[in-house]
């Protein structure tokens, strides 16, 4: 096994280490909370979540641009003068606009707990889109042992407090909120350790470098307004389903959409090392290595959808209160299957390959289609299970388009195993929504079985592909 092949792994086991972190935290947060906590508060809670989601595009593509301009370099090459005016000019813009929402806050909102939200969601914002500017950095550059070890610590120290508050009797959904704005500030301080020698510098070196500014935010931005297009397809749902019905429906959905999404933990972290790799890869090797990692994906993200089957059991017994929501992840637990590809393959090939304005296409596409059919489903009908089962054929049909796209480009054909896909998804669906027994758990791994038995050759071919590579 060459070096490459060994950094490789070392940089796996750091990424995987800090997500499996993440998971274990993330499942004892989704599982615990809710149950000590009233509906409302948790309501409240994932309103908090949910607007922190949208915070990193506030500064308007400027980290994105320093992402894929500088994606595959070696951290000692950048120019360290340049990018510590960069981070403060940053630290600049996000404080004057975190400022400006915490001034305004009460036109928005007449609600004091929305007011409140509204405000620690401003402080979020400042917080993290800073420190996203050296994750950034870390990441693209393939620092990524500091990378782990920052993310890990935000969610430690979140996790810890967490466990605290609710171990002393505390309840109220402020203080949790506050827990992790704690997390997330003192890993902001840690990775301003990890790039000190940006970071920390005569104050006579700094500079207004406008015009790498405008390098950034032009290189950027379509990428940011394809990740908040991205962000919203199920976030226009979300707000419909939070418009139309009261907060307590909306925490329970979030609930349910939050197990399902505890998977995209382990991709991500596949995801994270993929970048900065494939933009040192020669051109000509991509489309082969594309074939041969999606073929073990959709392997492995088709089979671990079977935890779906026992999670409802343990789940229904343990949070009684949410039971009517539970019933909901048979129709939105494959959407991991799908945003596990467009995280770990679509999307990452996209960028490397620099089709910011093609992923901005596809999402823009994707966001009308997700407004339209919300307004149907949550306003004309309002309808809770239509509106949730759209979730799931809205990220599908994004996913779909982009390979499509994708495969084009790459001069592949993708769509026997599309429709194979689909297929897997809608036996998923269909046996977990009208069959409320274990016969639903057979007939689902019959039906795997056979989609193995269908690929069998390609496995093969990507077993093999995958070892020639590690000794290359």
């Amino acid at each position: 096994m060459n070096s490459k092949a060994v950094n490789l792994i070392k940089n796996f086991s750091y990424t995987l280490t800090s997500n499996l972190l993440s998971l274990i935290i993330s499942t004892l947060v989704i599982l615990i909370v809710p149950k000590l906590i009233g509906v409302q508060e948790y309501g409240y809670w994932q309103l908090y979540l949910f607007y922190s989601l949208y915070v990193g595009f506030l500064h308007f593509g400027w980290n994105d641009g320093i992402y894929l301009r500088y994606g595959g370099k070696e951290y000692k090459e950048l120019d360290k003068g340049l990018f510590f005016s960069q981070f403060y000019m940053l630290l600049l813009l996000q404080l004057i606009i975190a400022v400006i929402m915490f001034t305004v806050s009460n036109l928005f909102f007449i609600d004091g707990n929305k007011i409140f939200i509204f405000r620690m969601t401003a402080l979020c914002l400042l917080v993290t889109n800073v420190r996203f500017m050296l994750l950034y950095i870390l990441q693209c550059t393939n620092r990524i042992k500091e990378y782990a070890q920052i993310t890990m610590m935000d969610k430690i120290l979140y996790c810890c407090l967490i466990i605290i508050l609710l171990a002393i009797g505390v309840r109220q959904y402020k203080l949790m909120i506050v827990a992790d704005l704690i997390g997330r500030f003192i890993s902001l301080v840690y990775a301003t350790y990890c790039c000190g020698d940006m970071v920390f510098r005569r104050i006579s070196t700094f500079y207004f470098s406008f015009e790498e500014t405008f390098e950034n935010i032009n290189a950027g931005i379509k990428l940011m307004f394809s990740n908040i297009a991205s962000m919203l397809i199920i976030g226009v749902v979300r707000f419909g389903i939070e418009h139309s019905w009261d907060v307590s429906t909306f925490g329970k959905v979030s609930l349910t959409l939050s197990i399902s999404n505890l998977m995209m933990l382990f991709i991500n972290a596949v995801g994270i090392i993929m970048f900065p790799i494939l933009r040192r890869t020669d051109g000509k090797k991509l489309p082969g290595l594309y074939i041969t990692m999606r073929d073990f994906l959709m392997v492995i993200l088709l089979g671990l959808i079977i935890v779906y089957y026992p999670l409802k059991v343990v789940l229904s017994a343990w949070l009684p209160k949410y039971y009517d929501s539970l019933m909901y992840m048979s129709l939105v637990f494959p959407i991991c299957v799908f945003e596990g590809k467009m995280a770990l393959l679509v999307n990452t090939y996209l960028k490397t390959m620099r089709k910011e304005k093609l992923m901005l296409k596809i999402n823009s596409i994707s966001l009308i289609l997700s407004a339209t059919v919300t307004f149907v489903t949550t306003i004309l009908f309002k309808n809770l299970n239509l509106a949730i089962a759209s979730i799931v054929i809205l990220l599908a049909f994004r996913c779909i388009l982009a390979e499509i796209y994708l495969s084009k480009i790459l001069k592949i054909s993708l769509y026997k195993d599309i429709v194979l896909e689909l297929t897997m998804a809608l036996i998923f669906i269909l046996t977990g929504w009208f069959i409320n027994s274990w016969l639903a758990v057979l007939l689902y791994v019959v039906a795997y079985i056979i989609y193995l038995a269908i690929k069998r050759k390609d496995i093969t071919n990507a077993i093999k592909n995958v070892k020639l590579l590690m000794k290359a």
